[in-house]
């Protein structure tokens, strides 16, 4: 398991020369806003820019619970997720500051763009 989770034409995922997250809402929840500090359960899938897929939630039928802003994924997660609204879908362009950097991962190669599709299922307590 990975634990980590735009706009522009052209081919390939949007991006940010910047190195910053880029956001997608794809569908906009109706339920509570995750915030920082919130415990949230989310379904996913992860693939680099070529389209490959590395990791899904989906393919396990295994949501993934974590605590916003406390470390406990990468860093595009912590920023991407906040603000999202359960029920809602948000595809993240995730640069390699904000993901993995120069490391591997698995199978992620080294300095690698991620893209994220992320289902915000519930928030806990909220």
């Amino acid at each position: 398991m990975l634990v980590a989770a735009c706009g522009g034409g052209g081919d390939g995922p949007p991006s940010n020369s910047d190195g910053s997250l880029v956001s997608q809402d794809l569908v906009v929840g109706t339920g509570a806003t995750a915030a920082t500090g919130d415990t949230v359960t989310v379904n996913y899938v992860g693939t680099l820019t070529d389209g490959s897929k590395f990791d899904s939630s989906y393919d396990r039928n295994q949501p993934f619970t974590f605590k916003l802003g406390a470390g406990q994924v990468i860093a595009g997660w912590d920023q991407g997720v906040v603000g999202m609204r359960v029920g809602g879908k948000r595809r993240l362009t995730i640069p390699p500051n904000l993901g993995y950097g120069s490391q591997r991962n698995g199978p992620i190669p080294a300095s690698s763009t991620l893209i994220f599709e992320i289902e915000l299922l519930s928030i806990a307590g909220k």
